[in-house]
């Protein structure tokens, strides 16, 4: 069951282990998808102005994520702003998520699949 909750990384001369909690994972995808403009909040009505507040694990919500052989599959579940493109802004999400994840971890993103669950009608 270890496993299910981190991910080793191995590179050669390292000191030591490096292991990475998938709800990091899921929390750097959260935070990714919500700074694409367009993408009014996660599932979960999280918002990057929530975070200090609610902490950091509040991001995962509307976020699962899956690795396998050291490849992530990422699920969002995302509200969109009324009047933006779906394709066009699930499109940026995707690009940004993968980038995000594989910049920071190392790990490689082989699929990031998109639900839109809302259109935000309220004007900010």
């Amino acid at each position: 069951m270890e496993n299910k909750s981190s991910y080793k990384i191995n590179e050669q001369g390292m000191l030591g282990e490096v292991k990475i909690a998938d709800d990091v994972i899921a929390i750097i995808a959260g935070l990714a998808a919500t700074e694409v403009t367009g993408v009014a909040r996660m599932c979960g009505n999280i918002t990057n102005e929530l975070v200090s507040k609610l902490g950091m694990k509040k991001l995962s919500k509307g976020v699962r994520v899956a690795v396998e052989d050291n490849l992530v599959n990422v699920d969002l579940a995302l509200e969109l702003d009324y009047g933006v493109s779906i394709p066009a802004i699930s499109e940026k999400v995707q690009d940004r998520v993968k980038t995000a994840i594989e910049n920071m971890t190392g790990l490689k993103v082989s699929e990031v699949n998109v639900r839109v669950a809302g259109v935000a009608l309220e004007e900010e």
